[in-house]
């Protein structure tokens, strides 16, 4: 692709994150932003007027006019909507969980390798600047602790919160520890919906690591963030003020510890725009873009694991 080429993107789904999809990519360098599509004919014309597309109520109508789209639609017709695309070497960024089961998600990646299309899963919080700065300092994590705490809404509720909140966490533990997970327990409770509401999860890793983990969409107020403790050292990550602090324990010459840190530097930015930015640098670079369909299957599949770890406790 050269390298003035506009890509040509549709957004699939026009709920609250499509239509975030929508408000940034009309805005973004390099897109051409061609339509909205949802089944709900009003829920897509509102979207595509406020940023002067064409709507439709049918995703087989966008075949032939783009290359890539963006799918914020729910989680069970993940696979369904993604396949038809990729087949077509259309591009595909899936919001996570990547599908329902691994064998939907193994599907979509067959399908993205056959026809060399990229496929991206929006694991947002990697594309948090916090993240950025935190992440190389992460060099033999033993301990992790993550609080993801929400209050409730109506929105993701055909999937329990380790599907829905959890999984961002399980994605950025996997990142930071990178071993074989080896023992999992788990419990969950569903309080105000027929789903688990509220989960905890404690993971033991090949490594030694343990990462201990709670999520919540029940909570009077919202709480996500996580940290991380290695020999001689402490970093804590809160997403939603995008702030970084650093500890470590330094040894003088006269063998006295002392410890030193404190905040650090981060450039605030909007994690949904810097994942849409990177989805579309990887279609025009024909690079990997940083969270893969292999990425988000690795997620899922830790998150079945806890799923699978509560199976008794509720």
């Amino acid at each position: 692709m050269s390298g003035d080429r506009l890509v040509r993107i549709a957004v699939v789904g026009a709920g609250y994150l499509g239509r975030h999809h929508a408000r940034i990519l009309v805005g973004l360098p390099g897109v051409e932003l061609i339509a909205i599509a949802d089944t709900n004919a009003k829920r897509a014309e509102e979207t595509a007027d406020k940023v002067g597309v064409s709507a439709t109520t049918d995703f087989n109508e966008l075949f032939g006019q783009v290359e890539a789209v963006t799918l914020a639609v729910p989680t069970d017709v993940h696979r369904n909507v993604a396949i038809p695309f990729l087949e077509r070497g259309v591009s595909v960024l899936v919001e996570k969980p990547i599908a329902r089961l691994v064998s939907e998600a193994d599907e979509m990646i067959s399908a993205a390798l056959k026809s060399k299309a990229t496929l991206m899963v929006g694991h947002t919080e990697r594309y948090n600047p916090a993240t950025d700065v935190a992440l190389p300092l992460a060099k033999n994590p033993r301990f992790i602790e993550v609080h993801r705490l929400g209050v409730f809404t109506a929105r993701s509720l055909d999937i329990d919160v380790v599907f829905d909140l959890m999984i961002h966490d399980l994605d950025v533990v996997l990142a930071m520890v990178q071993s074989e997970v080896m023992a999992i327990e788990a419990v969950g409770v569903p309080v105000l919906t027929g789903k688990v509401d509220i989960a905890n999860a404690r993971i033991r890793f090949k490594s030694g690591c343990i990462a201990n983990l709670t999520a919540s969409r029940i909570s009077r107020d919202r709480v996500r963030k996580i940290r991380f403790f290695q020999p001689d050292g402490y970093i804590s990550i809160d997403y939603i003020k995008q702030e970084v602090e650093s500890w470590r324990l330094v040894r003088t010459d006269n063998n006295k510890p002392s410890i030193e840190g404190g905040k650090l530097d981060v450039s605030l930015e909007e994690p949904l725009r810097e994942e849409l930015a990177d989805f579309v640098r990887a279609i025009r670079s024909g690079t990997n873009p940083r969270v893969t369909g292999e990425d988000g299957r690795q997620a899922l599949v830790l998150a079945q694991q806890v799923a699978d770890a509560m199976v008794g406790t509720l």
